[in-house]
Parts: C-alpha cells; sequence; structure tokens
C-alpha cells in the first residue's frame, strides 16, 4: 500500500530514518505484539507511543508484521 492509501484509510504517519510507521487507532484490538515486540519502539503511554527509530528498520518490520489486525503498517524507505 502507499503512504497516500493509508492516510486516506485513516493511519497516521510515525516517520523515522529508515523506515515510516503507520497506525490505525480503528482497527487496533489491543493484542499488545507490539508493545511485547519492542517496549522502547512501542509504549502506549508514551507521546509519541511509536519511535520507529528505537529498532533497526528490519527489527521494526518484523515487530509490525505481527500485528494480527494490521493496525500497524510500514513503508521501507530507500537507502541512498
Amino acid at each position: 500500500m502507499t503512504e497516500q492509501q493509508l492516510i486516506e484509510q485513516g493511519y497516521r504517519k510515525y516517520e523515522g530514518e529508515g523506515i515510516d510507521v503507520y497506525y490505525a487507532l480503528n482497527l487496533c484490538k489491543h493484542a499488545g505484539k507490539c508493545v511485547k515486540g519492542s517496549a522502547e519502539a512501542f509504549d502506549p503511554k508514551r507521546k509519541p507511543w511509536i519511535l520507529p527509530n528505537a529498532e533497526t528498520s528490519v527489527e521494526m518490520a518484523r515487530i509490525i508484521d505481527t500485528c494480527p489486525t494490521k493496525a500497524l503498517q510500514y513503508i521501507v524507505k530507500e537507502q541512498k
């Protein structure tokens, strides 16, 4: 999916250096897989609650891929 499609579907963007993370509250069922995957990158008590640079892009993608509802999505940026 493109960034425009994600935004149009209600996702909020959290920009990182190597990866942008997108979150849709309306899809989230609070399974907690993201927080269990990395409490440093995902902390619902913090604002912003997602820090894409807290983990490597590869690790962020791995964690996001465990989201059962797809409330979390990502776009990996081109490496220059």
